[in-house]
């Protein structure tokens, strides 16, 4: 009896006691040639990879042949200044004060002008004589770097592409060309059957260009397949200026029209994919507007009038007139005097038919500072990507300069 209750006295009911974790511990080590069925990842050296870089566009550069050719440094991000300033610094003491070089070639009335934004020395210009320069700036040796004499007719407008050394102009002789300016050669030519007064790069897209013409043809080019995928089709004068809006989708077209319907197609707001104007009534005076500009942050873009003053516009439907501010003290008297932001958008620069250009606050409108210029009037004018206080001019008896 005694043998039967001591074997039934070491079985028990009971669930057996949980193996503590130092007996599992040296249980898995003891087995160390059993290999573990999910082996813990070994974290490899992180290294660095540099970014890829987009391919370059149509007609673009070599940044070794480039700095053989023209001293010209690797392109870097170019800084946008933000729009608050130091304390203490101001508006005044940003602006330029003098002519510091006279850039000398032309022989005939510039008609425009434009900087690079990746290779910031560089300035482009154009005119009635029908040449395209590319000037290095502030070089002590020679400052005239190209020459592209290709269009047999004046030259109304120049453009700088954003992504490498491509230049676009237009003009008389019914075409827009596209140069590669490191290898100093016409890479396109896209040819129209009028008077092509103004181009414009997209600004998302170096390889799509809105072109205006003298029989109010607008067109949407695409350079990759050499012709235009988009014509925007209305009853208008000679087209005197585009800009773009609302991230590229939308364009702004200006104009010159006759009497009876001047109040409806001097300014027309487009959009880009239907090809169907959003407004035709956004600017209802009685002039016509050489140019137009849109602000470089705030949904605002301006319209230079030939009533002698720029009005300023909402870039959101209704793209209603702004009736309290304006920006007035030049003059345009019938000549094609543009206007310019600068990259803060805290000053707005123009041109003048007396020859003078014109700083205004873009907050107040008011006049900061008058320089004159020229003889003849100024014609065009241009902020520095960079340096706020450079700004270039060019004048109708075929003088380009640069302020600091």
């Amino acid at each position: 009896m005694d043998l039967i209750c001591n074997s039934y006295a070491n079985d028990s009911d009971d669930e057996p006691e949980p193996v503590t974790n130092e007996r599992l511990t040296s249980k898995i080590a003891a087995a160390p040639s059993i290999p573990s069925k999910r082996p813990y990842p070994v974290p490899e050296e992180r290294q660095y990879k540099p970014p890829r870089r987009p391919y370059p566009p149509h007609g673009s550069y070599s940044e070794s042949q480039t700095s053989s050719s023209f001293s010209i440094p690797v392109p870097v991000p170019v800084p946008v200044p933000g729009r608050h300033r130091p304390k203490g610094s101001s508006l005044q003491t940003e602006m330029p004060s003098r002519m510091s070089i006279s850039l000398t070639g032309h022989t005939k009335a510039v008609t425009a002008i434009d900087w690079s934004t990746s290779h910031v020395h560089l300035l482009a210009s154009a005119g009635l004589d029908g040449a395209v320069y590319v000037w290095n700036v502030w070089s002590n040796d020679k400052k005239k770097v190209r020459a592209f004499l290709h269009h047999n007719a004046p030259v109304k407008d120049v453009k700088w592409s954003k992504q490498g050394l491509s230049l676009l102009s237009c003009g008389y002789d019914c075409t827009s060309r596209l140069f590669d300016v490191e290898r100093g050669v016409e890479t396109q030519s896209f040819k129209e059957d009028e008077v092509v007064g103004v181009v414009k790069f997209h600004p998302d897209n170096c390889n799509v260009f809105l072109s205006g013409g003298s029989k109010g043809s607008l067109r949407l080019w695409d350079i990759r397949a050499n012709k235009f995928v988009h014509e925007y089709v209305r009853d208008l004068g000679p087209i005197l200026d585009v800009e773009f809006i609302a991230g590229g989708k939308q364009f702004i077209s200006s104009s010159d029209v006759s009497g009876r319907n001047i109040s409806e197609n001097a300014v027309i707001v487009w959009d880009i994919s239907r090809e169907v104007p959003l407004s035709n009534q956004v600017y209802v005076e009685a002039y016509t507007c050489p140019c137009i500009k849109r602000h470089p942050q705030d949904p605002v873009f301006i319209a230079q009038s030939h009533g002698n003053y720029t009005a300023i516009f909402s870039t959101n439907p209704p793209f209603k007139l702004n009736k309290y501010k304006r920006f007035e003290g030049h003059w345009v008297a019938g000549f094609p005097i543009k206007c310019n932001f600068s990259p803060d958008g805290e000053t707005l620069a123009s041109g003048s038919s007396d020859g003078s250009v014109y700083m205004y606050d873009y907050k107040s409108t008011a006049l900061i500072k008058k320089l004159k210029a020229y003889e003849q009037p100024c014609v065009n004018v241009s902020y520095h990507p960079v340096l706020p206080n450079v700004v270039a001019a060019c004048s109708w008896n075929g003088q380009v300069s640069v302020f600091e």
